[in-house]
This record gives C-alpha cells, structure tokens and sequence, in this order.
C-alpha cells in the first residue's frame, strides 16, 4: 500500500477526558498550518466550544471526507475509530492519551513530529487483519468487524455457560466456563492475553481461539490457521444465553439453536507507526520486560 496525500483528516477521541483537549489543540493548529482540514465527531460532551478551524460532524460524513483519522487516547479509542473506517481502509495514526497503548504507540510529545513524519511519507505502513462476526438466529443475521477480538461472555453472573467449537466444520471441544475468545494476531495481547493466551506476531496468519476462565484446567488456548473458519454454539440448557461482542462492542444475544461464525474479513485496517517502529521493543515497554521486580518505578 502506497499512502495518497492527505487533504482532511479527522480527530478522534473521548472528549470527557480533559487530558485529551491539549493534544487536540496542538493538532488542530499543526494540521492547519499545512493547510488540511480537520474534522472531529460532534459530541455533547465537549466542555466548552470546540477549537478554531475544528468542523464538527457526524459519524457518516467523517467516514466519508476523512483521508487520515488520528486517535487520541488509549487502545479503546483506537479500536473505535478503526471500526468507523473499517470497510474504507482509512489509515490510522495512535496517540497514547490511554494506559497501556499496544495500537496507540505514538507518544504525546512525539506527535508532531511524527505527524510531519507521515506526511512525508516516512512512516511505517502496517496492515492488520480483520475478523467478521456473523450471528445467526433464525431469519435474523447480524454482522460485525473487530481489529481485536470477538468475544463470547456469559450474560448472567454465576452461570457457567456450555458451548461447543468447530473448526472448519470439524468438533474440537465442549467447553464450560464465562466465555471464550476468538482474537486476530493483532488481539492476541487483549483480552486472550490476560485469559492465558500466546503473543502472537502481528503478521502471523492466524487465529487464536482462548477459553475464558475454563471449568476444565486442560481446556486450553488453540491456535488455528487464519483461514479457518470458526463455529461457535450453545448447549441447551435451562436459561443458557450469552452475550457476543466485536472489540467490546455488543453484537447481539447468542441463545441455544443460534449460531456464532467467526472468520477472517476481507478488509485490513491500515496503522501507521513512526520510522524506527519495532513491535518488540514495543512489547519490551509495555509488558516491562527485562525490569526486575525490586527495580524502582521508572
């Protein structure tokens, strides 16, 4: 992938965080110096007016006018905007405005500089696969796309749930436990990450399949070709239900008869990196590797 120049490029971030406002300023009139328009999400939640030469609009017209969407704040917003663009591939740039900022790993007071960086084309293009949820539940099919991770949970505390996987058709496990969790290579340091699951490099084509909180100890993590297509349904039994979200957003209810498939999709969110970018060193500061544990804080 080649980047196109860039004429207007959208803000996103959640305003009710005022930390996020001085970032946004800074942009703006970065932005506007090089004479690009920018655009944010109207949000009621903005204290105050929104900063000069910053048009406000909705959802739809920022998915259409936006060549580069840059988002303020942690790895959630991040996952935010990429579904925003997903089917147009619009590519993205992450400032850490968050805690941790696997996919935001643009420091604050690196922004501009590399924001000039991208402008002038030398950044590191990364192209990251995405997942595509259907559920089904008799006439009604509902579809989703997540960066991360799909997740099936439990939808009433104390309930294990039963639920049986497939893949590409063939029977894996019945598996009792809070849920499980179908994550890209990109989401293998989510979600599945803190349920056990492997580190997976970013470009691998696969799909990690990790059980959450599993009834049977040796109910563990599966890794499975990318191009695998993965089957996901319930048990019947007395009040069983759960609940499947695509990257923490809420696709709908899975109910005994229904079905989850959950395969790669055909459109690839685009992130750009600053020059230097190593995705280990990234995992290096992140998951302080290589701190003892009597080391000071940094």
């Amino acid at each position: 992938m080649t980047l196109q120049d860039f004429r207007c490029c959208a803000l996103v971030t959640r305003y009710a965080d005022a930390r996020v406002l001085d970032s946004v300023v800074l942009l703006q009139a970065h932005l506007a110096a090089r004479r690009v328009t920018t655009i944010a999400l109207a949000d009621e939640r903005v204290p105050g007016p929104p900063p000069a030469g910053l048009d406000l609009v909705d959802e739809a017209t920022l998915v259409e006018r936006a060549d580069l969407v840059i988002a303020i704040g942690g790895d959630g917003t991040l996952l935010y905007a990429a579904g925003l663009v997903a089917e147009r591939g619009t590519p993205l740039l992450g400032i850490n405005r968050g805690r941790l900022g696997f996919l935001t790993d643009v420091l604050p007071e690196d922004m501009l500089a590399t924001l000039d960086a991208v402008f002038a084309k030398d950044c590191q293009i990364d192209q990251r696969t995405l997942l595509t949820a259907q559920l089904r539940s008799g006439d009604r099919l509902l579809r989703g796309l997540a960066l991360n991770d799909v997740v099936l949970q439990k939808s009433e505390t104390g309930r294990l749930l039963d639920f049986e996987t497939r893949v590409n058709g063939r029977y894996v496990n019945t598996h009792g436990g809070d849920g499980l969790v179908i994550a890209s290579a990109t989401g293998s340091t989510a979600y599945a990450l803190s349920c056990g699951g492997p580190i997976v490099e970013p470009q691998l084509d696969v799909l990690v399949v990790t059980p959450i909180c599993p009834h049977t100890l040796s109910d563990r993590t599966v890794v499975v070709s990318g191009r695998s297509e993965i089957a996901v349904t319930l048990v019947d039994r007395p009040d069983s239900r759960a609940l499947v979200s695509c990257d923490g957003r809420t696709l709908g209810e899975l109910l005994p008869g229904d079905s989850l498939t959950v395969a790669q999709s055909a459109f690839k969110t685009t992130l750009l990196h600053p020059p230097g970018y190593d995705y280990f060193k990234l995992l290096r500061s992140k998951l302080h590797w290589g701190r003892r544990s009597f080391d000071p804080p940094a």
